[in-house]
């Protein structure tokens, strides 16, 4: 069986300066006053409450009530308020539409949030009005490393530092684009800069722990993970990152710790899969499978949970349960290699010790939480449920097949397979549709592809 334990994933975040409101510390005993500036470190409520009075004050400037505006628009989306921030953004650049530090913001809220389209359109808008700002290519270049386009992100970084040189976030975030290029010396190269102008950052260290992790270097990734923890307690990803190598080191009991620390933080998928995987590899299943089943509660098309699972299941000696999360695992990503492979191994092993003959006349998904018409009809017919049993591991050995050679085939037959289960869906109970043969149809051209 391929390996079950994966690939570390560094979480090298953008932290972007003009978005960089952090949350109070649980021990705070009072807050500092707060001054309504940009890149002023603040919970949010406590710098929308400062630029409030700002803003409602008769007395304040046109210009600086502008400026407050757009400093509570960012509190606000820090808040959790993102609709009222860009509402509010709008009405700045109603006001003043040549203000680039508006369209700034307004393209980093909209970065953040996924609207990648329409993030491009404002920061290109705000380096038009201010082509000498370095924060506009700083912001940019942050927009195209969450696209991929990392040498595009560089080539604004590298605008960036030329105008301000001492720019410690562009350091930190070329370095990221370093990083997602694999070009991990260069990347460490970058967070050093980045820590020698900002020895506080935390967030730098734990990116730069990722790259030497990369290179080998898991005794410095180490030191870098605790000097992020030791900064900033409060973050989750930096007890994961520092999990994962640990987990990295053979360490797993420390790792758990690790990951117990970061889901009492905040719950997220990966930090229960994480978990999951260091259950898995000191061989206590039921506690791996228990952290997989609560990632996918939290997150039910997190992919990487499912081929782990799988992996659990199948250490279990539950085969029919492994190919079940392996086969989801493909149909979320055929590009998987891993569990393309873990599925087609699995299945041969089965096959050789007979255990899939009880799935006969079982279709290829669980009838008990079935709720489509046509779902419930094909557990209901034993012949149906045979032939939907056929197209799924038919279509599955195709995927691993096509994978191995083309990987723009096995999406093209991905998307093939899912056309076909959506007009299944669709047109089953309308007039003409027959659904059998629809299936065998279906089962016979697979057959066919699988012959050629």
């Amino acid at each position: 069986m391929r390996p079950s334990i994966f690939p570390f994933a560094a979480s090298a975040v953008i932290a972007v300066a003009i978005l960089a409101s952090h949350g109070a510390r649980a021990d705070a005993v009072a807050e500092p006053p707060v001054a309504c500036t940009a890149l002023t470190v603040a919970p949010p409520a406590n710098l929308i409450e400062s630029c409030s009075a700002l803003i409602d004050n008769p007395a304040t400037p046109e210009a600086d009530r502008l400026d407050a505006m757009i400093t509570r628009a960012v509190a606000r989306h820090g808040g959790g308020e993102t609709e009222k921030a860009l509402a509010e953004i709008d009405a700045v650049i109603a006001r003043d539409a040549n203000r680039a530090r508006a369209y700034r913001a307004r393209g980093e809220i909209l970065r953040q949030t996924g609207n990648s389209e329409a993030a491009f359109e404002a920061l290109n808008q705000a380096i038009r009005l201010e082509p000498d700002n370095a924060n506009g290519y700083e912001s940019r270049g942050n927009a195209f490393n969450n696209a991929g386009k990392y040498d595009r992100a560089i080539e604004d970084y590298n605008e960036a530092l030329r105008l301000k040189p001492d720019f410690a976030q562009a350091f930190s975030d070329r370095g990221a684009a370093w990083y997602f290029k694999g070009e991990y010396q260069k990347a460490i190269t970058d967070y050093d800069d980045a820590i020698r102008l900002e020895p506080n950052r935390a967030r730098t260290y734990t990116n730069r722990g990722a790259a030497y992790r990369k290179l080998g270097r898991a005794e410095r990734a180490l030191e870098d993970d605790n000097a992020a923890i030791r900064i900033d307690p409060s973050q989750p990803e930096f007890f994961d990152n520092r999990g994962l190598h640990l987990a990295g080191n053979g360490d797993y009991a420390r790792a758990i710790a690790d990951y117990d620390d970061a889901i009492k933080i905040r719950p997220e998928a990966k930090f229960l899969t994480n978990r999951g995987d260091a259950y898995q590899a000191i061989k206590n299943y039921d506690r791996a499978i228990a952290d997989y089943d609560a990632a996918l509660k939290l997150d039910p098309k997190f992919q990487r949970a499912y081929n782990n699972r799988g992996a659990a299941w199948r250490g279990k000696g539950d085969r029919a349960r492994a190919l079940q999360d392996y086969a989801e695992a493909i149909r979320l990503n055929p590009a998987d290699k891993t569990a393309a492979a873990n599925h087609q191994e699995i299945a041969l092993e089965a096959e050789r010790l007979g255990a899939l003959a009880y799935q006969k006349n079982l279709p290829s998904f669980n009838c008990a939480t079935a709720k489509r018409q046509v779902e419930k009809a094909i557990c209901a017919d034993p012949g149906l449920a045979q032939l939907d049993r056929n197209i799924n591991d038919t279509f599955l050995r195709l995927i691993a097949s096509a994978e191995a050679d083309s990987h723009r085939a096995a999406l093209a037959l991905t998307q093939e397979q899912r056309d076909f289960i959506g007009q299944r869906n669709t047109s089953f109970g309308r007039r003409g549709y027959d659904l059998r043969q629809a299936m065998e149809q279906r089962l016979d051209r697979l057959n066919a592809a699988a012959r050629q």
